[in-house]
């Protein structure tokens, strides 16, 4: 999933997951009520900052914040771009 764009110091480009479509018991959810993903593949990242080196790279699936990152669109498809400190984990 590669994409023709580099973000800037310590953001990083995120590919959402999708929203899940059935609860675990098989409830079917609508589209009104899914909730936003909290998890995602890094799909580009910054240089990082002086004395500062990034420790996410492309390809990494990550756990960020539920408001975190700015909703872009590239190409058609969805992405967050949002600071290395908003991510929480990588998976």
């Amino acid at each position: 999933m590669a994409i023709n764009m580099k973000p800037l110091a310590d953001r990083v480009i995120v590919a959402p997951a999708a929203a899940e479509e059935k609860t675990k018991s098989g409830i079917i959810i609508p589209d009104t009520a899914k909730e936003k993903p909290q998890r995602g593949e890094i799909v580009a990242v910054g240089s990082g900052k002086k004395d500062e080196p990034l420790t996410v790279k492309v390809g990494d699936q990550v756990l960020y914040g539920k408001y975190a990152g700015t909703e872009i669109n590239i190409d058609g498809q969805d992405y967050l771009i949002m600071k290395e400190a908003d991510i929480f984990a990588i998976v």
